[in-house]
């Protein structure tokens, strides 16, 4: 079996039903704005965050929102790998808390398992994970959080601080053998190998860097076990601060559920409350009080990733029907017919442009 480390501190949020990102995620992003051409507080602004919010690194910021202001700066800028060069150039020190607990560990390996266990006070909703297999690694990232439609540029630019955080300990020619992102393939897409001097693969379960497993033993420049044990001391009291693990709610949970059995097909109410090991009828009871059955719930989300997915202009209109649990393409049609009186392709050519590049 492979060796799995995941995340066993609890979450913290920074509002009940919310999840958040630490604001020292975002460190100097308002010049790197600038920087592309756009208007720092119009574009914060657009995304609902105070720019006096970044001046503080523990602060929480809105997931929603931080996701959101990465696409809105590559819409305004034009820039359609905003997040990819955001990330690229992102120093691990840039990262605060969760920077320093990977730099000051003694190995590369020992880095990344400390950065994977207390990844959920930095960022909540998503999942980071470290899977050692045989000679292979993998170090998965994904949101996760349903309501979390559009996060490309989030993807790229975790990515590309994540091979920072690499490149720390093995230097800055160091390469992965591969990176996956879960988002299709966009037009600027020999960038992306660029920047990782990589083979990427788009379109995967879930965004990775893969590389080899012997990396792990590289010793960490600046190991410094006391301030180690300070930092981890200190991530500890966020989360406590926090006030536990945050979830969003059984809606919100079903919702994500719904989203990633949607390529398998129609999911089932069964299939789902297995995912999530609570009870059929519970899952029943708590969509009803918000006024939801599990049918309409399945159209929701279908209606909302049938937007999404058309604004990418790389993805054909029968591989997007799949992707909805549609069997037939003429299925799919209907449906959103019924929700927008065009079809697809119309309403394609209508919005085409929209979100630029493929984003």
């Amino acid at each position: 079996m492979p060796a799995i480390t995941t995340s066993p501190i609890r979450q913290v949020a920074p509002h009940e039903g919310q999840f958040g990102i630490l604001a020292s995620a975002a460190t100097g992003l308002t010049d790197f704005i600038q920087q592309q051409g756009g208007n720092p507080e119009r574009i914060l602004g657009m995304a609902g965050i105070d720019p006096e919010q970044l001046l503080h690194p523990t602060l929480s910021l809105d997931l929603n929102q931080y996701c959101s202001v990465f696409e809105e700066a590559a819409r305004q800028t034009g820039n359609h790998n905003f997040g990819l060069r955001y990330g690229q150039q992102f120093r691990p020190d840039s990262l605060g808390l969760l920077g320093y607990v990977g730099m000051c560990s003694a190995t590369l390996g020992e880095g990344l398992r400390n950065v994977v266990r207390t990844f959920p006070v930095h960022q909540q909703g998503s999942l980071l994970r470290l899977v050692e297999d045989g000679e292979w690694c993998q170090l998965d990232y994904q949101v996760q959080y349903g309501a979390i439609l559009r996060k490309r540029q989030d993807a790229e630019l975790s990515m590309g601080m994540f091979t920072n955080l690499m490149r720390h300990a093995l230097g800055q020619n160091w390469a992965p053998e591969r990176v996956h992102f879960e988002h299709p393939q966009p037009e600027a897409w020999h960038e992306h190998c660029k920047v990782f001097d990589a083979p990427v693969l788009f379109g995967q379960p879930c965004n990775a860097l893969v590389f080899r497993r012997s990396v792990l033993n590289r010793p960490m420049p600046g190991h410094d076990p006391k301030l180690l044990a300070v930092l981890l001391e200190s991530m500890q009291k966020l989360s406590v601060a926090g006030g536990g693990q945050a979830r969003p709610g059984i809606v919100a949970e079903v919702r994500a559920q719904v989203r990633d059995l949607l390529s398998d097909g129609y999911p089932s109410l069964e299939q789902v409350a297995e995912h999530l090991r609570i009870p059929s009828w519970t899952i029943q009871r708590r969509l009803s009080e918000s006024g939801l059955t599990f049918s309409t719930l399945v159209d929701t989300v279908r209606q909302e990733l049938a937007i999404y997915y058309l604004q990418q202009s790389t993805l054909p209109i029968s591989e997007l029907a799949l992707s909805l649990g549609y069997s037939e393409i003429s299925a799919f049609s209907r449906a959103f017919r019924r929700w927008y009186d065009v079809s697809p392709i119309q309403w394609r050519q209508a919005h085409r442009g929209t979100e630029g590049g493929g984003a």
